[in-house]
C-alpha cells in the first residue's frame, strides 16, 4: 500500500464536508430520497478546482432531513492519476453512517470495488485490475479533556479573580 492509500483510507473513504472544505466543492441539491428508513436531501458534490498534488471526493452525498448529518456517500477519489508508470487508481466506494452516541453520525463500514486498467509498460502487457477494499470503523468513544489555566507559572484554574466585580450583581444589594 502507498501513502496514498492510506489517504485515502483515512480522508475520503470516509468523506466528511466540513465548514473548512466546503468552499472546495460544488455542491448541487438533487431531490429527497427515502433510503433505509430515513427520509434523506441528496446532493452532488464536486471537486471546484483541482491543487496539485491534492485528491477530492467525487459523487454523491445523502444527509438525513431529521439531523442533517451525512448518513451515505458514494463516489470515487479525483483525479486519478493515470500517467504511465505512475498510476494510482481508486475503484467507486461507499460508506455508510450509524447514529454512534444518539446524536452524531459517524462512518462505520466502506466497501470499494471495481476494475482498474493500467496501461502496458516496459514489455509488461496492459491488465485490468479487480479491487475490493472493505473498511469498518469501530470503537468510537467520546472525547474528553480536562484543562488547567496557569499564570505567571501558579496555577489558577480553581481561583476566582477576587479584583473584577461579580459577573451577575445583586438586583438588590444590601444597604
Amino acid at each position: 500500500m502507498t501513502p496514498a492509500d492510506f489517504d485515502e483510507i483515512e480522508h475520503r473513504l470516509p468523506f466528511i464536508l466540513t465548514t473548512e472544505d466546503l468552499p472546495k466543492y460544488d455542491i448541487t441539491y438533487l431531490g429527497r430520497q427515502h433510503i433505509d428508513e430515513l427520509d434523506t436531501y441528496v446532493f452532488s458534490a464536486a471537486p471546484k478546482t483541482f491543487e496539485k498534488g491534492k485528491r477530492y471526493f467525487q459523487g454523491k452525498v445523502w444527509v438525513d432531513q431529521q439531523d442533517f448529518q451525512i448518513v451515505l456517500v458514494n463516489g470515487i477519489t479525483v483525479p486519478q492519476d493515470k500517467r504511465k508508470g505512475h498510476e494510482d487508481l481508486s475503484p467507486p466506494f461507499t460508506t455508510y453512517y450509524e447514529q454512534i452516541d444518539g446524536k452524531y453520525w459517524f462512518p462505520t463500514y466502506t466497501k470499494a470495488e471495481g476494475n482498474l486498467h493500467f496501461v502496458a509498460q516496459e514489455g509488461a502487457l496492459s491488465q485490468d485490475v479487480h479491487m475490493r477494499n472493505i473498511v469498518k470503523y469501530t470503537d468510537y468513544k467520546q472525547y474528553h479533556a480536562t484543562a488547567r489555566i496557569i499564570y505567571n507559572g501558579e496555577d489558577i484554574t480553581d481561583k476566582k479573580d477576587t479584583t473584577q466585580p461579580p459577573a451577575n450583581p445583586p438586583a438588590n444589594p444590601k444597604p
